[in-house]
């Protein structure tokens, strides 16, 4: 396995509408990001990951990008955006920008053209087709509900679109949208950023005469025509032939519905694609039959299962992403802890287990400081466009009770992580002078920096620790991984090997004290133990509720 500075980096995720505010116009901003590069530097990561700052209507908050090469006003100007580059990079830290592909704004110049008649030149950088029967192209449906196909009757077809209606799929077959793009990301290379994280990259291939799902319902999931399509590995290869090869930089690509096969070619240790891609087989472990809206009970087995399959079929032949939480996921420690009794505690576990798998990790902006999920008591007191989109066809157009859908909402909504940043117990938790875009979370008097950095106990003293001791031991970053205590419901156990070296995690799931026993095989004489979210220091011991530990053992 080859060495290399990504590998053994730790990348922290800003979403910036909710990171911190400098103007008291209720919207976090670039100024805002520089004025907490000191914090974050404390903090010890390498890695910054900035969620879109470009030109954008904001239909989906940034995700819609109607000007690549331009920053939105809501978030500074483009002087603003080359401070904070300088004052990362003069800090050591590197700048990883977001790069969404598959599809713009309808906004975008582009489109606008696109849109205007067939013989546009721009006509085919979108997906444009006639209607059949009266009905849309085919019967796939939009990730955020309703058809995915939007009739323009300027020109008398449809248009693509697998998210917002204000989101049209790029059409990835035509060449020179391909060089405009790839002639963008070297711009933004050359200002100096340390690489991409690519926005749903593995859809950017659609199957050939896009096909309806078989069936003949009219709104049907299409993702087998999309995700990881028949080109998608052609077109990665060469955008890293033209682009990403050039540079020692830093790649994810985000890739809904890819398995460890896929992952092998887009993450291979060849270099010839991405270093590394965002898998969410995890984060699908509490979705029923009926996605992800259908909450079920997850199980502790079938995290094991999960991601040890990961951690072993990409051993030396691919890398690896380590989150459990981020702008599109609820709060980890409202999900797989305790948000209560034990959220630091809990917090610290999840830490553990997270930090000491084989794989670059990811932390998502206030999860240090241990923030939670929120209950908004009303349906428009949300902002997402997914979470709107599926109460009005569930509730207002399906008739499905209020009360389950928002408890639906409180477990699963994006905007349990986009609520903003809690800085301090001042009002609205320090984030600004205004009034926020996004409610606060209440909680924000209790859990936010300032309580953090006082109490030496806390949750982001710990991450710390963590990043410190990431930097300090090779083998937490090289070392192979094996899991131990495999049926075990309440305890998730692994070690970590390297040359003559191993190290043993433990980790309690549960609120409950647990005892053990190791396997036969795992025999050793001496240990010293690294990190522990409570003072235990024997390694057989008991493991009380929520606690972690970690040892190097000889």
């Amino acid at each position: 396995m080859q060495k290399k500075w990504w590998k053994e980096s730790v990348v922290y995720q800003i979403y910036p509408r909710s990171f911190m505010d400098s103007n008291g116009d209720g919207i976090g901003d670039l100024k805002g990001i520089t004025s907490k590069l000191d914090y974050l530097k404390q903090l010890g990561v390498d890695v910054i990951w900035l969620s879109p700052v470009y030109k954008s209507p904001n239909d989906d908050n940034g995700y819609d990008i109607s000007d690549y090469q331009n920053i939105m006003d809501d978030f500074g100007t483009m002087a603003d955006w080359d401070e904070l580059l300088a004052g990362l990079h003069a800090r050591g830290m590197k700048l990883m920008m977001d790069l969404v592909v598959n599809h713009s704004s309808d906004e975008h110049h582009w489109f606008v053209e696109s849109r205007k008649s067939k013989d546009n030149p721009y006509r085919d950088y979108y997906i444009w087709r006639k209607g059949k029967d009266g009905q849309e192209p085919n019967n796939w449906t939009s990730v955020f509900s309703g058809s995915a196909w939007e009739y323009d009757k300027e020109t008398d077809e449809y248009f693509l679109h697998l998210f917002s209606k204000k989101q049209p799929d790029l059409n990835w077959e035509n060449e020179n949208l391909r060089k405009e793009i790839y002639d963008m990301m070297t711009w933004w290379l050359d200002k100096g950023i340390d690489g991409f994280r690519m926005d749903v990259i593995n859809l950017i291939s659609k199957a050939e005469g896009l096909p309806s799902v078989p069936g003949g319902k009219r709104y049907e999931w299409g993702g087998d025509y999309f995700m990881n399509g028949p080109k998608v590995h052609d077109y990665i290869q060469e955008m890293n032939r033209e682009v990403l090869s050039k540079y020692d930089i830093i790649t994810v690509g985000e890739t809904p519905g890819a398995s460890t096969e896929d992952a092998k070619q887009y993450a291979n240790e060849e270099g010839t694609e991405l270093n590394m891609i965002f898998t969410f087989e995890h984060m699908d472990l509490d979705s029923g039959p009926g996605g992800k809206w259908d909450v079920k009970p997850w199980k502790l087995t079938d995290l094991k299962e999960v991601m040890t399959k990961w951690q072993k079929e990409l051993e030396d032949k691919g890398w690896n992403s380590l989150y459990l939480n981020n702008h599109d996921q609820p709060r980890m420690v409202s999900r797989l802890g305790d948000d209560q009794e034990y959220r630091v505690i809990s917090a610290k576990m999840l830490a553990t287990f997270l930090h000491f798998l084989q794989g670059t990790p990811y932390i998502y902006q206030g999860e240090e400081i241990g923030m939670t999920n929120v209950q908004f008591q009303s349906i428009e007191e949300y902002n997402d466009i997914e979470i709107h989109n599926m109460y009005r066809e569930k509730v207002i157009d399906g008739g499905e009770d209020h009360e389950k859908i928002m408890e639906a909402i409180y477990i699963k909504g994006r905007d349990n992580a986009r609520t903003p940043m809690q800085w301090d117990a001042t009002e609205h938790g320090g984030f600004t002078t205004g009034t926020p875009w996004l409610k606060v979370n209440p909680n924000y008097k209790e859990i936010n920096v300032n309580n953090a950095l006082a109490d030496e106990n806390s949750i982001f003293y710990f991450y710390q620790k963590l990043i410190k001791l990431r930097k300090e031991n090779d083998i937490i970053v090289y070392g192979s991984y094996d899991l131990i205590l495999d049926d075990d419901e309440k305890i998730y156990a692994y070690t970590r090997t390297l040359g003559e070296e191993k190290l043993i995690v433990l980790c309690n799931f549960s609120n409950e004290e647990v005892g053990f026993e190791l396997p036969d095989s795992l025999s050793f004489t001496t240990n010293r133990k690294l990190i522990g979210n409570y003072s235990t220091n024997e390694l057989l011991s008991p493991l009380k509720p929520y606690e972690a530990r970690a040892y190097l053992i000889k």
